[in-house]
């Protein structure tokens, strides 16, 4: 990968890559791993891109494939762990996007959702409109406002702690 590419391509949308290999890892190993793979399938699948849709947009969707390629592939090396550990890292530092108790939490509840509902309330914390986030993910825009609906009460739950 040359270093044009990761500066014009990658850098200005890593807060994308970080948002969404982290809530797909448990670890700093995992989160450096998935994070390598994606910006690897962004470099590989660059001639796939027809500018049909934003770069941005691209970039969501080479992530959540890889992140939801390799969790499956965890799975099925780790099926006996039923656990869900806790964010590793220093939580405290100012550099980790993680620092808070609340967001801690948040990100803890999402973990519990399944891959496509956490897929679908990641882009829209992000702010993506319901018609991008119906492009990522193939799903139709009146389809993503109800899931949207249907996550925020399941996250509610789980925040509340009525969900375990």
């Amino acid at each position: 990968m040359s270093k044009d590419f990761y500066k014009q391509f990658i850098l200005p949308y890593a807060g994308i890559i970080v948002k969404i290999c982290r809530a797909y890892t448990d670890s700093e190993e995992d989160f450096q791993d998935y994070y390598q793979e994606t910006c690897l399938q962004l470099w590989k699948s660059r001639n796939n891109f027809k500018g049909n849709s934003k770069w941005s947009t691209w970039v969501y969707r080479i992530s959540l494939n890889v992140s939801l390629s390799l969790l499956r592939k965890d799975k099925k090396i780790n099926k006996n762990s039923n656990e869900l550990p806790e964010i590793s890292g220093d939580l405290h530092s100012e550099e980790n996007p993680f620092n808070s108790e609340s967001l801690k939490l948040l990100y803890s509840a999402i973990k519990k959702l399944s891959e496509a509902d956490r897929a679908i309330i990641l882009l829209y914390l992000e702010e993506n409109s319901y018609r991008e986030i119906a492009e990522i993910t193939g799903l139709s825009s009146n389809n993503i406002g109800v899931k949207i609906t249907r996550i925020k009460k399941k996250l509610k739950e789980l925040l509340d702690g009525k969900i375990y």
